[in-house]
Order: structure tokens, then C-alpha cells, then sequence
């Protein structure tokens, strides 16, 4: 086995061009999701309709993730990943357009907030597509040796841009105002659109096989719950983000329990994805692939076990603390989970696995943001909070008992194996 290289995805061009199109891709992601939060808050100050914001996104990319799955194997990734891009510019456009002095002075407040609502849902039709064809493009990138230190830069990219994307949309909400800060999210979302052209086309690599769409979907879904391995990582994951994670009420506790205003809100956000971040990065020196599965336990539970004492807090120093412990094992979490669905995922399957972690994994955080703020407004936002850790640390001790394939698994001969395939 060769020694392993922090840097080797970062040697392939179009992958470096990538990760600079998804960073900003995702930045104006988080920042839009930071600034809506805060703004559906500020005209309602309920915070259920928070959790309505995560139900408009999480119906139509759960429900529409098995189609999009089978339509990203069988197109082109390049295409159809600008295409999405563009579509999402429309989005930022209109809710910059939404915060305008002209619509805010001539509309009522609650046909402001169904037009927010209706974006939203939009938005989550998107969010369907963003996830497969991400996945499967970031395969034609790298050769599979590389799969792991790819998955990690990826994930990292992801979280670091998550990083910024919550302190800045916190911090410029209270310098610029809303409406400013969602016209620099537009012109984000525009540089992406530009960069997606630098990368070439790719194949398609199971075009002349004929399937229909229900035998389409219904492989994609067979394959992830008969393997036990790929079906408990995304449980895992689900669980812990469903109801272990806080982010959609995070603005009730800046605004009423920590009284932190915007700039503590945007903290809040980005102690969890600078926890996150720097771990990835850490990995990409000290790989992952030993003793996988103990790792990926481990590290779910801890981040149950923050979201508890996050909870409990009524000191910004010990929440912010928290934060940055927990996504310090979301770190690890996310870097183990992609680097098995990469490995484990064959070819000409990686859309409709993609889509299933899509609808695992991605819709959850938009099922999360409704259970937290229905959790919010029945218990309050702190025991919402840790009762949804403590779920967490339930559910991933009984997988640790009973998933045997997950718990012991390795992932070291995998990437032997390829490495020699590819000499």
C-alpha cells in the first residue's frame, strides 16, 4: 500500500476547480439558510414557523430524490449540475427581490412569508438533484484510489464553506441588512455557474442499459437496505441530524435564551462547522480507514452527547463549546459516511445511492428543522434539544450491538484493492 498523500485529490485540476464550485455553491447555500431563518423569525417570532421552513424543502426532496436518482445515471453529471445551478440562482434572485423596500412597503407580511415558503419548496425540489449528481460527479473526478482523500477535501469544502456561510450571514444580517446580504448570496451563486463550465463533460457509464424507472428505483433502493454496512452508516447519520441537531432553532436561542442577537446567531452556527472542519482537514493527514465502523459509533455518540450539554446551557461560552465539540465528531461522521458510500457504491449506481443518502441524510435536516421547532413550541428549545440528543445516544448503542458488519468493518483492503487495480 502506498503512503498515504493529504494531497492527492488535490493534484487533479478539475477536481480544485470543483471544490471552488462547491464552496461557493454552499456558501451562498448556508448563508440563504442563516438569513431566512432569520428573517421568517423576525416576522413571526414563532418559532414553528421555523420548522415549516424545514417541511417546505424536506417534501419535495424526499419524495423526488428516487426520481432524481434515475435521472442523474443516466444523464450527463456536468449538464445537469449546471442546470441545478442556474435554477438556484432564480431562487436567491427572488428572495432578494422579496426583501426589497418596494415589496416590503407594498405587500402584506404574510404574502411575503408564503412567497419565502414557496422558494423554499423550490428550493428542496433542487435539492433532489444537488445531492446524486454530486456524488456521481466527484467519481468521474478522481480514479478510485483516491476515493477517501477526495471524500474528505469534498466534506471538507462543504463544512468550511458552512463555516463562513453561518458567521457571515449572521454577522453581514446585522451590518448590511437582509436584503443586501441576500443580493452578494445571488452573486455567489452566479460565480458557480461560471466555474461549472471549466469542467468538462463526463460519460455516462451505463447509458445502453435499458431499465425502467420503477426497476430503476427499485434497484438503487434493494441495494442500500441489503447492505448492512451502507444502510446503518445512513441511519446512523439520519438520526443524529433528525434529532440530534438544533441548527433550525438555533435563532431561538441567540435571541431568547442567550440574548446574543444576529452576531451570536451567526456564532452559534459556525462553532459547529468549525469543529467540523478542522477535524476533515485533520484526516486528510490521518485517514480514516482503519477500524471504520468503532469510528463512526464513537463519534455519533459524542455528538449526541454535546447536543445534550448544549441544551442544558444558559452560557454563550459553554454553548459555543458545545458546538464545537459536537461538530468536531460530525466531522469525523461525515468523512467516514462518504468514504464507505464511495467505496462501496458501484458505478453505475451512484445516482440513485446518492439519492438515497439524499433522502437519509440531506432531507433529514429539513425533517430535523420541523421536529425541532414542533419540539420547540411543545417543550421549549432547550429540552427539545436534549431530548433529541438523548435519542441519538440511544439509537447508536443499539446499532453498535446489533449491526456486527458495521461495527467491525475496515476499510484498509478496500483501498489495497484498488490501488492495485490501478497500477
Amino acid at each position: 500500500m502506498q503512503k498515504n498523500d493529504p494531497y492527492a485529490a488535490l493534484r487533479i485540476k478539475e477536481f480544485n476547480i470543483f471544490l471552488v464550485l462547491r464552496f461557493a455553491l454552499v456558501l451562498a447555500w448556508s448563508m440563504q439558510f442563516v438569513v431566512i431563518e432569520w428573517q421568517v423569525y423576525a416576522l413571526t417570532e414563532d418559532p414553528l414557523a421555523l420548522g415549516i421552513i424545514g417541511l417546505c424543502e424536506f417534501l419535495p426532496a424526499f419524495l423526488l430524490a428516487p426520481f432524481a436518482g434515475h435521472i442523474v445515471d443516466k444523464k450527463e453529471k456536468r449538464d445537469l449540475f449546471r442546470l441545478c445551478i442556474a435554477l438556484f440562482s432564480l431562487i436567491s434572485f427572488g428572495l432578494f427581490w422579496l426583501t426589497s423596500e418596494t415589496i416590503e412597503s407594498s405587500w402584506s407580511t404574510k404574502t411575503i412569508l408564503y412567497c419565502i415558503y414557496g422558494l423554499v419548496f423550490f428550493g428542496g425540489v433542487l435539492r433532489s438533484f444537488f445531492g446524486p449528481t454530486i456524488f456521481s460527479l466527484i467519481a468521474l473526478l478522481v480514479p478510485k484510489r483516491v476515493y477517501p482523500n477526495a471524500a474528505t477535501w469534498s466534506s471538507s469544502t462543504w463544512k468550511g464553506a458552512n463555516v463562513f456561510g453561518a458567521l457571515l450571514g449572521g454577522f453581514l444580517i446585522a451590518w448590511i441588512g437582509v436584503h443586501i446580504t441576500l443580493g452578494i448570496i445571488f452573486l455567489l451563486v452566479l460565480l458557480a455557474l461560471f466555474l461549472v463550465f471549466q469542467i468538462k463533460q463526463k460519460p455516462i457509464l451505463n447509458k445502453e442499459v435499458y431499465e425502467s424507472v420503477r426497476d430503476s428505483l427499485e434497484a438503487g433502493i434493494r441495494f442500500v437496505f441489503n447492505d448492512k454496512v451502507i444502510l446503518g452508516a445512513l441511519t446512523l447519520d439520519m438520526i443524529a441530524v433528525l434529532f440530534g441537531g438544533a441548527v433550525a432553532i438555533f435563532a431561538v436561542f441567540a435571541k431568547d435564551i442567550l440574548d446574543a442577537g444576529p452576531k451570536g446567531f451567526g456564532i452559534l452556527n459556525a462553532a459547529l462547522s468549525s469543529g467540523s472542519i478542522i477535524t476533515m482537514l485533520a484526516t486528510t493527514y490521518i485517514p480514516i480507514t482503519k477500524n471504520t465502523g468503532k469510528k463512526l459509533l464513537i463519534s455519533i455518540f459524542g455528538f449526541g452527547v454535546c447536543m445534550i450539554i448544549f441544551g442544558a446551557s444558559k452560557l454563550m461560552w459553554l454553548s459555543v463549546l458545545a458546538l464545537f465539540f459536537s461538530g468536531v465528531f460530525d466531522g469525523i461522521s461525515m468523512v467516514v459516511r462518504q468514504t464507505i458510500l464511495q467505496l462501496k457504491t458501484p458505478d453505475d449506481m451512484r445516482g440513485r445511492v446518492g439519492a438515497v443518502n439524499s433522502m437519509f441524510v440531506g432531507s433529514s435536516n429539513e425533517l430535523g428543522a420541523l421536529e425541532s421547532g414542533i419540539a420547540a413550541r411543545l417543550f421549549g428549545a432547550p429540552m427539545a434539544v436534549m431530548l433529541g440528543g438523548t435519542v441519538t445516544l440511544v439509537v447508536v448503542t443499539i446499532m453498535g450491538a446489533k449491526n456486527k458488519p458495521l461495527r467491525d468493518l475496515d476499510l484498509t483492503k478496500d483501498i489495497e484493492e484498488h490501488e492495485k487495480e490501478e497500477v
